[in-house]
Formats: structure tokens, C-alpha cells, sequence
């Protein structure tokens, strides 16, 4: 018994030191995708492999412990286990490569590479799921940020180190909308996690930037909708890794997730596998931890200089933008959102942004005075045309009762041409205001 403990000591300390450490359990519990083992030593997120019965090994991550059980994920896929099969540790994947050599290629949630190269040269490390900061060691979001779309950069200006959720129903746009913003942007570096989305959606998305100029600083975790949640998982937090690394350099890093509800989802499956109790509307209270220690990581670095904006897409069942938790929960901690409209998309409209649903939080310290107070008009009139617009139309208004309402009717074609861009159309910082302040002198 005494050497029994002195071995489970010894065990103990090399996993609090991080190194490689050998030690097995036999399978008990299998549902084809949770296996429960009998206990060993071995902390959350240490990788594994399992005996399966063709001969080969499964490979699987441990995600918590229940009863006398170390449950894990299997993330490659089902395999054929059987009672009593063998589990042993591989290594502990709390910690990513990273380097300039990460630039103009394609991941998974693993880090192994998907676009056919060899694997890059990477001497550096960082922490899979980051640093906790020092809050006093965030600047204040002070400079906007060029993302090539002239709605956003007009209206909705994106400060360098902001959290932005996109939230729309699906196929109003979210990933179209992405793409142009990772050509486009002005960013340093960008990193895209593509999270629980289609394999056909992922390989167009890869196919049509890998054509840019802009790919050979943009770094692609892909994690597509067939692999296990804990790989989904793991897509978030690597590529925020990738962003923390680059932002200790001195970049200013642009970050996008596609989408933080998906995250959410493979969060729920680990959640209630592990016993959570669901609460509102299925989402285990783990969700609700994990966005906010997902966004937190975001943001600028006083020590380094650089910076992360974050923009994190989010899909409102339904196109229910005000019940949806994931939805709710996100706005409260973002520093602004950017709402796609349904009606504009079926409407030819693109990108479909609904500028009076959508607010940036820190525009008003990253833009003029002059700025904002165009941004505010364009907005007034904007909503006096939808307020009035079935009013008008009915015959219900006669033309000179109201001459600001006179104005919003006569220049709403030129708003709405104003929101419009095109795919390959590019609109810098500086021609999108001076296309505002040609509509509103």
C-alpha cells in the first residue's frame, strides 16, 4: 500500500509539472461516445488512447471524473471498444506550438494540418486556454480598426480590441460577411476558428481566401460539425491561443469565430455527459461559464502593445434575437453587436446589417465628433423610413407636413445604397467616411 502511494505521489507531482507521465485504466462504460474507465491518474484535457478490438487504438481526451470514473470523449471518431479495454495516457494538450510559421496555413482542433503541407516549424509554446490577466493591464479601446466593409467602418466603427457578436438567423449571411472582413481588414495577423460549421462551407470559406493576398497572415483552425465536441472545443481555444501569442509579439491580432453557438453546443453535450443539470433552454451553467472566459481573452495588452478584436458569430434560433441565452449572454459581455437582418437578405441587400438593431460600444472614443453626429443622422432617418414607411404607402402622409420625414423618404434609396457592398468590393476607413460625410455635408 505504502509504495501504491509513494507511486500515485509521484504521478500526481509530474502532472502538476506538466510532464509526460504513463499510466492506464481498463474500460467500464461506453455509449459509443463517452467512456467511463476505471480511475488513474490523469488530469482534465490529457489525451489517451484505448485498445479497440480491430487491433488499433482510439484516441480520447479526458473531461472530468464521475464517481470512481475517469470519463472521456473519443475525438477521432467511433471505434469498437469493448469492456475491460485498455486506456493509457499519451500527454497533456494544455499547452499549443506557435511561431510565424502558423501564418497562411489551415488547422484542426488538434493542430494537425489540413491543407496538405508539411507541418510548420514551431519552437515557441503557449497555453491552450490562456492566461488570466490583470484587468488594469487592459488599455481602453482608443483606435478603430479598418475591416474593409463600409457599413461597419461608417457606422459601426470596430475599435482595435473590441468584442463584437454578429447574431442572425441562419443563411441571412454571418459567413459571407466574414469573409470579407478576413480580405479586407488591415489587421496584423488574422485567425479564423471555424467551429461546428459544414466540411463543403469550410472548404469554400479556405478556398476563397487562400485566393487573397490577405491569406499569407491569416491562420484557419477548422472543426467541422462531424468531429467530437471536445476537438470543437478545443478549436476555440487554440485559435484564441494563436491570437494571445500574436498579441505578446506587439500585433494587432483580428479573431473571428464562426460560431460561438456551436461552441456552446459541444459544451452542452460535455456538460450533461458529466452529469450537469440543464437549465434554461438545455444549456448546462458550464455554457454560460465558458463564453464568458472565452471573450475575456480578447482585448488589448498594455505590457506588449497589441491587441485582440474579437468578433464572434452567433446564430439566434429562429431568428430570435432577444430570448435566445447564448444570445443574451454574449451581448452582456461583448462591447457591441452587429444584427443581420432576414428581411434585408431576401431583400438583395449585402451585407443585410440592421444598423438600428446594432450597436459599437466604443465608437464614440474611436471616431470624431463630426463623425458620430453623421452616424447618428444616418441612423435617424433610417428609423424614421421604417416607422413611417407603411404610413406613406397607404396614403396617410401627404408630402410637406414633416420635412425631416420629407428628408428620410427622399434619401432612403441613398442610405440603402450606402449599406450595400459588394463581395470584392473593398471600403477603407477613410473612403467610408468620406462617403458619409458626401451624404450628410
Amino acid at each position: 500500500m505504502k509504495d501504491a502511494a509513494v507511486t500515485l505521489e509521484r504521478r500526481l507531482d509530474a502532472l502538476k509539472s506538466g510532464r509526460t507521465i504513463s499510466a492506464s485504466g481498463r474500460v467500464r462504460r461506453f455509449d459509443g461516445q463517452i467512456v467511463h474507465a476505471s480511475s488513474f491518474p490523469a488530469a482534465v484535457g490529457t489525451e489517451c488512447r484505448i485498445a479497440s478490438e480491430d487491433g488499433g487504438w482510439a484516441d480520447a481526451e479526458v473531461i472530468g471524473f464521475l464517481d470512481d470514473y475517469t470519463v472521456m470523449v473519443l475525438t477521432g471518431g467511433s471505434a469498437p471498444l469493448v469492456a475491460g479495454a485498455r486506456v493509457e495516457t499519451k500527454l497533456r494538450a494544455d499547452v499549443v506550438p506557435v511561431g510565424d510559421g502558423l501564418l497562411g496555413r489551415v488547422f484542426d482542433g488538434a493542430g494537425r494540418t489540413l491543407d496538405g503541407l508539411a507541418d510548420p516549424v514551431l519552437n515557441a509554446r503557449w497555453p491552450l486556454r490562456g492566461e488570466r490577466v490583470n484587468p488594469l493591464r487592459r488599455k481602453p479601446v482608443r483606435h478603430s480598426l479598418d475591416v474593409g466593409v463600409r457599413a461597419l467602418n461608417a457606422l459601426l466603427t470596430v475599435g482595435r480590441g473590441q468584442k463584437v457578436g454578429i447574431i442572425a438567423g441562419s443563411g441571412v449571411g454571418k459567413s459571407s460577411l466574414l469573409s470579407c472582413i478576413a480580405r479586407f481588414t488591415s489587421a496584423d495577423v488574422v485567425i479564423i476558428g471555424l467551429i461546428g460549421e459544414r466540411g463543403r462551407e469550410v472548404s469554400g470559406f479556405v478556398e476563397e481566401l487562400s485566393a487573397s493576398e490577405s491569406f499569407a497572415h491569416t491562420i484557419v483552425v477548422a472543426v467541422p460539425a462531424d468531429h467530437s465536441p471536445v476537438l470543437r472545443l478545443r478549436g476555440l481555444h487554440r485559435a484564441t491561443a494563436y491570437a494571445e501569442y500574436f498579441r505578446s509579439q506587439g500585433k494587432n491580432v483580428l479573431l473571428m469565430i464562426d460560431s460561438l453557438t456551436r461552441v456552446a453546443h459541444a459544451q452542452r453535450e460535455l456538460g450533461l455527459a458529466l452529469g450537469e443539470h440543464p437549465t434554461t433552454k438545455g444549456y448546462p451553467p458550464s455554457v454560460i461559464s465558458l463564453i464568458g472566459s472565452a471573450l475575456e481573452r480578447a482585448g488589448l495588452d498594455s505590457e506588449s502593445g497589441g491587441s485582440i478584436t474579437g468578433i464572434y458569430t452567433i446564430l439566434a434560433d429562429g431568428d430570435d434575437t432577444t430570448n435566445d441565452p447564448i444570445v443574451d449572454t454574449a451581448r452582456a459581455i461583448l462591447d457591441g453587436h452587429v444584427v443581420l437582418s432576414r428581411k434585408q437578405a431576401e431583400q438583395g441587400i449585402f451585407p443585410a446589417i440592421d444598423v438600428n438593431a446594432s450597436v459599437s460600444r466604443t465608437m464614440t472614443d474611436c471616431v470624431s465628433q463630426a463623425h458620430m453626429a453623421r452616424a447618428r443622422k444616418f441612423r435617424r432617418y433610417l428609423s424614421l423610413w421604417d416607422q413611417n414607411r407603411d404610413l406613406m404607402l397607404l396614403g396617410g402622409y401627404q408630402t410637406g407636413q414633416d420635412p425631416e420625414l420629407d428628408m428620410a423618404f427622399e434619401t432612403y434609396p441613398k442610405l440603402v445604397s450606402f449599406i450595400t457592398q459588394g463581395m470584392h468590393e473593398r471600403s477603407t476607413l477613410i473612403e467610408s467616411d468620406a462617403r458619409l460625410q458626401a451624404l450628410f455635408p
